[in-house]
Order: structure tokens, then C-alpha cells, then sequence
């Protein structure tokens, strides 16, 4: 068993997820979880390591119920708890496309990765919280999604992106509501316009719309800006909160006249 709590971390290997794992390294051993990326996921972990840090690399591709069953009893063979879930694994849509465009080849493969991994990924982790707290192994458990802006501002020519992120959002609220009563706590982080590899097609883009005062704090999102909100939820800070969306935006969220 592992001798400090675990965090598992789905699509931990660049971009937020990188950034999150190594935020969470300072306190949890951290699953870094991938699904291709094998290079950089051993180099996360390498950079956990320096600091410091443990890491388990697992490769799982989390749309997948297998692979995702896999993921959890890995973990739990191997480091003998879970007591943190992130679910940040995302894909964008293929391509921009009009509504009257979309394919549901297209849309099938946005929901499976963004929506119904997640909403398996819970479940699994739920139970297996649930069991870890009645034993006493742990004393609470933390599952935060990583959500988007994109949760309830459209962009008509990425619906299916959209639609799975304002799915996650009420996927936040039902283990919310289910696993309160079990002392496990989810939470919704809901990041802006963050300067990550799936970011980088546009940047000239918002570039452009940041100086024309797109939001409040004129500026990129980091992944580490994401990273230290996370890091925040693991901790036992906040232990009458359950359910919350935290938007990391720059203030994109709030409406201005």
C-alpha cells in the first residue's frame, strides 16, 4: 500500500493534466494515467520523481469499460487506495463543423471520451471510495471533472464538445448529491481559454479577442492556474462544500454591460 494518499489523474500526460499531477505530487502518490502518449506520461512521472514525488504510470484509454476497470484495479493493486480522482482525459472535436454538418461518428466520439468516461470513471471510483472509508483505509475521497466554459457558452460549430461538458456538469451534481452521504466530495472545475497543445491552431484568434477585453483578466489561462484550484479541492479545506463549479476563466463567466 501506498504510504501516502493516492491520486489518479486520467490524461495526465501534457497539458492540464501534466499540470495537475504535479500540483498533487507535493501531497499524493499520483497515478498518471494516458492513453497514447506513453513518452511524455514517463516524463511527468519523471518530473514528479525529482521533486520529490511517487508516480505510477498506467496506460487506459478510459473510454473504454475494460480499460477503465483495468485502470482502478491497477491502482488499487498496486498502491491499495484511491483517494482522489481528477477526470481531465478530453479530446476537441475532429473538426469545426455547422450544426447541420455534424456526423455522429464525430459525436459519438467526443461523448464516449468526454461524458461517459467520466460519468464510469465516478462510478467506479465512488464504490471503490465508498468501500476504502468503511474499512478505514481512507477518510474521505475527492472526484473533481474537469470541465469548460463550453459547459454553457456555445459554439455552434463544436456541439458536441458543448453538449458533453454541459452533460458533465450535471454528472458533477448526481455524485454530488449520491456520495455526500459517503464522505466523498465532488466538484467541478470549469477552465476558460487555457494556452495548452489543443489551444495552439488559435491562438492568433484569442490573441486578438483578449485585447478586445474578452475577459475581465486579459490574459491566457496556465495549466497551472487550473492545477492550483484542483490542488485546493484534494485538500480537506473545504468540508461543508460539495457540488461547487469553480471557473478558472479570468472572469470570462461573469456578464457585462
Amino acid at each position: 500500500m501506498a504510504d501516502k494518499p493516492v491520486a489518479l489523474v486520467t490524461g495526465a500526460s501534457r497539458g492540464i493534466g501534466r499540470a495537475i499531477a504535479l500540483a498533487l505530487s507535493r501531497t499524493y502518490a499520483v497515478v498518471v494515467n494516458y492513453r497514447s502518449s506513453k513518452k511524455q506520461a514517463q516524463a511527468v512521472a519523471r518530473e514528479i520523481e525529482q521533486q520529490g514525488g511517487s508516480a505510477l504510470v498506467i496506460q487506459a484509454d478510459v473510454a473504454d469499460g475494460p480499460q477503465r476497470q483495468h485502470l482502478v484495479d491497477t491502482v488499487l493493486q498496486q498502491l491499495g487506495r484511491i483517494d482522489v480522482l481528477v477526470n481531465n482525459a478530453g479530446i476537441s472535436v475532429p473538426k469545426r463543423a455547422d450544426l447541420f454538418d455534424v456526423d455522429e461518428e464525430a459525436w459519438e466520439a467526443v461523448l464516449r471520451v468526454n461524458l461517459y468516461a467520466p460519468f464510469f470513471m465516478c462510478q467506479l471510483a465512488g464504490k471503490v471510495m465508498t468501500e476504502l472509508i468503511a474499512r478505514g483505509t481512507i477518510q474521505r475521497g475527492v472526484i473533481v471533472n474537469i470541465s469548460s466554459i463550453s459547459a454553457y457558452a456555445a459554439s455552434t460549430d463544436r456541439a458536441a464538445y458543448c453538449v458533453a461538458k454541459a452533460g458533465l456538469s450535471m454528472v458533477t451534481k448526481l455524485f454530488a448529491a449520491r456520495l455526500a452521504r459517503e464522505r466523498v466530495f465532488v466538484y467541478e472545475v470549469r477552465p476558460g481559454i487555457i494556452r495548452t497543445d489543443m489551444t495552439r491552431s488559435v491562438q492568433e484568434r484569442y490573441d486578438h479577442l483578449f485585447q478586445e477585453g474578452l475577459c475581465p483578466i486579459a490574459r491566457w489561462g496556465m495549466p497551472e492556474d487550473v492545477a492550483r484550484v484542483v490542488a485546493l479541492l484534494c485538500t480537506n479545506e473545504l468540508p461543508y462544500s460539495t457540488g461547487e463549479v469553480i471557473n478558472v476563466d479570468g472572469g470570462f463567466h461573469i456578464r457585462r454591460l
